[in-house]
Parts: C-alpha cells; sequence; structure tokens
C-alpha cells in the first residue's frame, strides 16, 4: 500500500495525532483544502460530499463517521472522498460543542435528564465499548454480559445525541453545502482556464518551432 506506515502508531500516539498533529492542524487544514481541489466531479456533488461529512459529525457514531458519511453520500449520489473528507468537521476541538448541541436538543425532544460535560461523556462512550466487548465475550462463554450498562447508555445518552444531533447535522450540512458548492465552482473554473492557456501556450510554442524549421528548409 502507497500511504500505508512503516511503523505503525500506537494506540496512544494515535490518539496524540488525533488532538495535536505532529505537523499542526494547519498542516491537516491545508492537506484536506488540497485535496478537495483535486476532486474530479462537479460542485454540487462534492458539495453534497461534504455536506454528508458535516452532518454525520453531529451523530453519536463515533469511530464510524467515515463509513457513515461515505454510505449516505453514495444514497444521496454525492462525492464519496468528499464526504470521508467533511467529517474532519467532527475533531477534538469542536467536538465538545457538537457533544453539547446536540445532547442539549436531544433531552428538550425526549425530555431526558443527564449532564451534558464532555468530559462525563466520553467516559461513557468509552464504558459502553467496553460493555460491547464484554458481551461480544460472553457470547462464546468467556464472563458475563454487560446488557444493563448497555441498555442505559443506550437511553440515557446514545438516543438522545442521536435524536438531538439531526437537526444540527441537517443546518451543518446545508451551511457547508452552500458554503462550499461556489468555492468549488470558481477553483474548477480557474484551473480549468489556467489549464487552457498552459495547452494554446504549448500549442503555440510548437507552431513557433514548426514555423521556424520551414523557414530553415
Amino acid at each position: 500500500m502507497v500511504f500505508k506506515r512503516r511503523k505503525p502508531l500506537s494506540i496512544l500516539q494515535w490518539v496524540r495525532e488525533g488532538i495535536l498533529p505532529r505537523a499542526g492542524w494547519r498542516r491537516v487544514v491545508e492537506y484536506l483544502v488540497h485535496r478537495l481541489r483535486r476532486l474530479p466531479d462537479s460542485p454540487h456533488k462534492i458539495s453534497l460530499g461534504i455536506a454528508c461529512g458535516v452532518f454525520t459529525s453531529f451523530s453519536p457514531f463515533f469511530g464510524l463517521h467515515i463509513i457513515v458519511a461515505m454510505g449516505l453520500a453514495w444514497i444521496l449520489r454525492g462525492n464519496v472522498l468528499a464526504s470521508a473528507i467533511g467529517t474532519f468537521f467532527g475533531n477534538p476541538i469542536t467536538f465538545p460543542f457538537i457533544a453539547y448541541i446536540s445532547l442539549e436538543v436531544g433531552r428538550w425532544l425526549t425530555g431526558a435528564g443527564g449532564t451534558s460535560d464532555f468530559g462525563v461523556i466520553a467516559r461513557s462512550f468509552a464504558n459502553a465499548a467496553e460493555g460491547v466487548w464484554l458481551t461480544t465475550k460472553s457470547f462464546f462463554g468467556y464472563g458475563p454480559s454487560s446488557w444493563d450498562r448497555l441498555a442505559a447508555f443506550f437511553y440515557d445518552l446514545f438516543l438522545p445525541y442521536l435524536i438531538g444531533g439531526i437537526i444540527p447535522g441537517l443546518i451543518g450540512g446545508v451551511l457547508a453545502y452552500y458554503l462550499s458548492r461556489p468555492l468549488v465552482r470558481a477553483y474548477q473554473t480557474r484551473r480549468r482556464e489556467k489549464k487552457l492557456k498552459r495547452i494554446a501556450a504549448r500549442t503555440a510554442a510548437k507552431q513557433r518551432i514548426a514555423n521556424v524549421n520551414q523557414q530553415t528548409d
């Protein structure tokens, strides 16, 4: 594989890279913008893909955002790669705000109670992941299941987060679509014009060489 690391990152290094990338967040953003500029698709499909990624960032499917966004973009006929890039809207800097907004809206809609502290939310998701692992092991006879833990997590946190993330996710997705579409169109138009100018310049250079050769003959 072309982009495979020679030495895989440890879990601690992977977490650190997610919070504080070695190259800095500015380089990460520049790389994502560069990738978006190179996508060979219409402005509508690229912007729709970005919108799918932003929308998915407001969902509680942590660890699966890219997969969910790509599936949603495929269903809506958006650009799948752009949707994966759009999920970077949800990052360690924005997640505390996303979680707070989604949970507050979800608890308002469902009438559920609980805290919106991001530290508590992160620990709850970590405990739920452990519960899934323990329950999976119990199917094969290794220890007790954790259905009680998972049921409480689902009704107290996951469901309000899922429901509450729909409205702000739609708002964020719509804004992302209408903000990115003219930018993508303008860049593609400028890039196309530059390409045509290069072709015209090469054609003119070849013609001049041909005229010189004819005069020499």
